[in-house]
């Protein structure tokens, strides 16, 4: 691929990129707001919605605030399933 198409392909994903990331409406069910226990990484704002405290670095092995144990992983890999709340996820909209 000539380094002008490679530069183009790069910033095609990044757009990509931006328009799925923001179809995220930050209601945090998929992260377990919903549920009672949630991620410990999962912060809301005054505004009452939720991002991720370790965002970049978030997929593999995690807890919840009880200290169970579970993998986060791409909300690709989860859409087909249901978790409490999913019915606000931008994502299945």
């Amino acid at each position: 691929m000539a380094d002008s198409d490679q530069k183009r392909y790069q910033k095609y994903q990044r757009s990509q990129e931006q328009i799925w990331e923001a179809k995220c409406l930050r209601c945090g069910a998929c992260c377990g707001s919903m549920d009672g226990d949630p991620c410990e990484h999962l912060v809301e704002d005054k505004n009452n919605r939720y991002y991720c405290s370790i965002y970049s670095n978030r997929f593999g092995p995690r807890k919840t605030r009880s200290g169970r144990k579970f993998v986060c992983v791409s909300i690709r890999k989860v859409l087909d399933q249901s978790w409490p709340g999913d019915e606000c996820c931008g994502y299945k909209k």
